[in-house]
């Protein structure tokens, strides 16, 4: 088993709440990374537990030796409150260990039955550090800290991981042939599953119309009535869809920036895909030269920054939040980092070279904005250049 970024937070979480929630798409590693922490493993897939279940649920959590894992609890829903009952007589840290594919604590009734009770935290599919087994090394906290140092890493290594994507299984598979089946698969057994359930969807058709019109549509605004009149449905309907997208873990809708300097910013978020193995399964690029050829290159790159920037987030040492950014005036950056006063504006290139002209919009957002501004151009390039005291260019590599 890899490593995960992630592992120290669940056990600390473990040690200061009776129940952590571990949440994330399908195979991102859940339950190999809650089986290796040694708990009493109960899987609410298995219909015979989940007939129990639903008989008493109360007498299940009980009669569970402790502590334990229950994975896939958005299967039984009815265990929340036995939760909050146990644990409200019996609060002990660390008993519950829940994971699940869609996120129940979206829903109001969850929140507030298991509030003040539970810990949240997200498992990602395997970041590129993972993947170079340097797990604690934290991407976000060296922006921040203005260590840009980058370890060699070849053109066709970042286009083949682009490619791979993270999910753990996808990472066996050697052939464009072999991917292809377990992606198709994938999204099968996600679409009858998860989405199907979460959503009650009557037209299957139309959400499978509309997950491959969204794929292409990673790194753009979000317009729900496009999306609507592609698909062929109403406004509401793309709403649940959405909804269902984002519980599941499949896509991100980044913020988007606002601050008070004489301008005026688009308010709409950005729609990301949560796995560049995923997208280009739907994009139909299996190869380097189909990646090369695809008029999506540039989104796709960005889409990978996209996901990485989110993996490093979720176990920063200082709590930081991400934004898009985009003014009337059409000056657009593609991330911003905040924290605390400090901003560091993001900006993606899939190109191997790079230039002052790269950095404008961030250059006119120093100028206009009061605040600790530095700016960072990723390209696919091999070094570290400085354009100034504020702006520098760094590879990709800075992520494997």
């Amino acid at each position: 088993m890899l490593e995960r970024s992630i592992e120290i937070l669940v056990t600390t979480a473990l040690s200061i709440s009776p129940i952590v929630l571990l949440k994330g798409s399908r195979q991102v590693g859940k339950s190999t990374l809650s089986t290796h922490l040694k708990l009493h493993y109960v899987v609410l897939d298995d219909i015979s537990i989940r007939l129990s279940v639903k008989e008493d649920p109360i007498r299940f959590i009980q009669r569970l030796p402790k502590p334990a894992c229950i994975d896939e609890i958005q299967k039984a829903p009815e265990l929340l409150e036995a939760l909050k009952l146990y644990v409200d007589a019996n609060r002990r840290n660390g008993d519950f260990l829940l994971t699940g594919s869609a996120n129940i604590l979206d829903m109001k009734q969850a929140k507030d039955t298991l509030a003040g009770r539970i810990i949240e935290l997200e498992l990602y599919p395997l970041s590129l550090k993972e993947k170079s087994l340097d797990p604690k090394a934290n991407c976000i906290d060296n922006l921040f800290e203005h260590a840009f140092s980058v370890k060699p890493v070849m053109y066709s290594t970042i286009v083949e991981q682009i490619i791979r994507g993270g999910y753990p299984e996808a990472l066996n598979l050697t052939t464009s042939m072999q991917r292809r089946l377990w992606f198709s698969s994938y999204i099968s057994t996600y679409v009858e599953r998860d989405a199907r359930d979460l959503g009650e969807l009557r037209d299957i058709d139309s959400y499978f119309r509309f997950l491959n019109i969204v794929a292409p549509r990673s790194t753009q605004m979000l317009v729900k009535s496009d999306l609507a009149k592609e698909v062929g449905v109403r406004a509401e309907t793309i709403e649940n869809y959405l909804g269902i997208l984002e519980q599941t873990f499949q896509v991100k809708l980044l913020r988007p920036y606002f601050e008070n300097i004489g301008k005026q910013f688009v308010k709409s978020p950005k729609l990301y895909m949560n796995d560049t193995g995923l997208m280009n399964y739907f994009l139909k690029i299996a190869t380097p030269e189909n990646f090369e050829d695809s008029m999506y290159k540039g989104a796709i790159v960005e889409t990978l920054i996209c996901n990485e920037l989110m993996k490093h987030l979720s176990f920063t040492e200082i709590p930081t939040d991400i934004y898009h950014y985009r003014t009337n005036d059409k000056k657009e950056i593609d991330f911003i980092l905040k924290r605390n006063d400090k901003i560091i504006a993001i900006e993606v290139k899939a190109s191997m070279s790079v230039s002052k002209e790269d950095f404008k919009h961030i250059a006119d957002f120093q100028k206009n904005s009061s605040k600790d501004i530095f700016g960072v151009v990723f390209y696919m390039g091999e070094h570290v250049l400085s354009f100034g005291e504020t702006r520098v260019a760094i590879p990709i590599g800075f992520f494997f």
